[in-house]
């Protein structure tokens, strides 16, 4: 959400850095309903002001002794008018919000202009791809021949894009929560938090994925519940409508969930394998800052993302989003891409992205700094995608035998060294 006082006196700035998004939100209506909700409030204060004037002469024509039997029924015409324009005005207001929660948040101005995701600009590469002396498999092979990864039985017990693993695959899932989450919470000094899978409206609202994504979720029917897209949803909302105290700040949580996800713009991408699927699980970091520090707590959030991928030897890539790739909600994204040798390219893992104050708008949450309470900024990332990380692993790991070595830093998880067909 923004600011109305701001985003009328940066218009021009605005409107030229949103039109670098993909799909560029038409503004036009802005300028029409502001100079609606202006006419309503002007025509409102001139009336006011006849009234005034009009009661001060009635009183001293009623002190006098005179009629004041006209003066009158001109000042109850004048009132009712007034009422009416601010009915008009409460509706414009309510148009003017429903107008300001469908335009995207505006690119941070170290957010590089592009007209797609082949415009983002590489930051950093850590660790090398490993060279193989044969033909790297897939994931969906290595896991089928493994035993670890069902695809098949997944579609009969629910549909296309759901998974079910077995034995060391689920124990190697399960692994990489605890590992995450114990990076997260002793070394990187996040507090853990598990919050509920399904969330109301009003939180999806909060962080921007309604009204605009609702295609992309999945609603319990007829009840105010969604199953979460992300941890970013019920853990943003934790803090909804409250004022926190300037010296809490920052706050950083993290929380294991499951997600689940329509995919509905997706048809056709990754139709093969965990990469994309409507439920998978992930680790996600959360916080809340104040707007001065945002942008060091966003270079330190993805710093921490890095740093599982490292502890795991996985080599990958750091982007910036350009405008055109960057989401609906987010000011400035980075991207991180691990190596994934079985499909001969780099895959997202991660996002970590600066909110700003735009899901605080929406979800009314502030800090308090002495007596002045302002908008705080929000961030979040996946600390990682756990689904996709079982992918690199098994991925960059696998031997020619066919075998999965388990990275050290797992080994104290899953009690296991190697994972073998079964």
């Amino acid at each position: 959400m923004h600011d109305l006082s701001y985003f009328r006196a940066n218009f021009d700035r605005i409107a030229e850095r949103l039109a670098t998004r993909s799909n560029p939100p038409d503004l036009d209506p802005f300028r029409d309903l502001d100079r609606s909700r202006r006419a309503a409030i002007s025509q409102s204060e001139q009336l006011q002001a006849r009234v005034n004037a009009q009661s001060k002469e009635i009183g001293a024509l009623r002190k006098a002794g005179g009629d004041a039997t006209a003066l009158q029924c001109q000042v109850r015409a004048w009132k009712d008018e007034i009422a009416g324009l601010e009915e008009q005005k409460k509706a414009v207001d309510e148009e003017f919000q429903q107008f300001l929660a469908g335009i995207p948040n505006v690119p941070h101005e170290s957010v590089p202009v592009g007209q797609s995701e082949h415009d983002n600009v590489e930051v950093r590469r850590w660790g090398a791809p490993q060279r193989f002396d044969f033909e790297p498999k897939a994931h969906w092979d290595l896991g089928k021949d493994l035993g670890i990864l069902d695809l098949e039985r997944a579609a009969k017990i629910t549909g296309a894009r759901f998974a079910l693993y077995w034995d060391l695959g689920a124990k190697l899932e399960r692994a990489l929560i605890n590992f995450m989450l114990d990076v997260h919470t002793r070394e990187h000094g996040y507090t853990e938090v598990l919050p509920p899978f399904m969330v109301n409206s009003k939180s999806l609202f909060g962080t921007g994925q309604l009204p605009k994504f609702k295609e992309d979720l999945f609603k319990c029917e007829d009840q105010d519940l969604w199953l979460i897209p992300t941890a970013e949803v019920p853990v943003t909302n934790i803090y909804r409508d409250e004022t926190l105290e300037a010296d809490a700040l920052p706050i950083r949580l993290c929380a294991y969930t499951p997600c689940f996800r329509s995919e509905a713009g997706s048809y056709g991408r990754d139709v093969r394998g965990i990469i994309r699927v409507h439920q998978f699980q992930k680790v996600e970091l959360v916080k809340f800052t104040r707007p001065e520090t945002s942008y060091d707590e966003l270079e330190k959030l993805t710093a921490d993302a890095e740093d599982i991928l490292q502890r795991l030897g996985l080599p990958y890539r750091t982007v910036v989003l350009c405008t055109a790739d960057t989401s609906f909600s987010s000011a400035k994204t980075y991207d991180i891409e691990v190596w994934l040798p079985g499909q001969n390219g780099y895959k997202e893992i991660s996002s970590c992205s600066n909110f700003e104050s735009f899901q605080a708008r929406r979800a009314g949450i502030r800090f308090r700094s002495g007596k002045k309470a302002e908008f705080a900024h929000t961030l979040n990332g996946s600390g990682l995608a756990v689904g996709r990380t079982w992918v690199a692993i098994v991925e960059n790991y696998q031997q020619k035998d066919g075998s999965v070595v388990v990275p050290e830093a797992l080994r104290p998880y899953l009690n296991a060294e190697v994972i073998r067909p079964r």
